[in-house]
Order: C-alpha cells, then structure tokens, then sequence
C-alpha cells in the first residue's frame, strides 16, 4: 500500500461565519501581499480564489457575480465578466487563464483560508 500525502496548510482567520453572506465575497489579506476572494455559496459551499482580475489586474473578483455553469458554481468579473470555476479557478471564457485557488475551511464559528494557493 503507498502512503499518501496530506499537505498542511497555514491558516489565515478571514471572518466569523455569520459575516458571510450567501452569493457575496469578501476580500481576504493573506501573508505576502497575496489576496483571495471569499464565497459562500447559496448551498452553503465554501470557496476561495485569487481576488485579482488577470485581464484588469484589479483586485475586483471578491464584487463578482455569483452563478453557475452547467452545474458548475462560478464567479463573473465584475470588470469585463469573465467567467471563473469557484472550485478549480479555470476561465470558462478563455482558454490557459485561471485564478489561484485557496483551501477553506470553518472552524469554531470562523472561516479560515489557506495562506497559499492549492
């Protein structure tokens, strides 16, 4: 039987789990300047991805607009709308751009992200 790996991560307290409100982001400061776009979903899923737009470079993502795509929870730039996977941060719209993607987790009555990207 080969042994699996289980990454640590370090954890970044982003805010109490009542703040987040369903199909609303938030902007989480993360360590080295990094910033991650919060969400909780309308089903209550948690997901975290990089809050800069790659075609802008405006730290907009965390304004975006909620949705799905084909059973596929996304986010739209609010900027040039742009639409991203919420789960592997891949651009639905154009091929080869994605965004970093942030582990989530919560833990007594706090959401936490990852310091660094998946």
């Amino acid at each position: 039987m080969a042994a699996v790996s289980v990454r640590e991560y370090t954890w970044v307290r982003a805010c109490s789990s009542g703040f987040l409100v369903p199909d609303r982001g938030v902007a989480v400061l993360l360590p080295g300047g990094a910033q991650a776009a919060l969400f909780r979903t309308g089903d209550g899923v948690l997901y975290a991805v990089g809050n800069i737009d790659p075609f802008t470079g405006a730290a907009v993502m965390s304004r975006g607009i909620t949705g799905d795509r084909g059973g596929e929870p996304t986010v739209a730039s609010p900027m040039l709308k742009q639409v991203f996977s919420l789960r592997t941060g891949v651009c639905l719209d154009v091929e080869g751009v994605r965004l970093p993607v942030y582990a989530v987790r919560e833990r007594g009555g706090r959401v936490e992200v990852a310091a660094e990207a998946v």
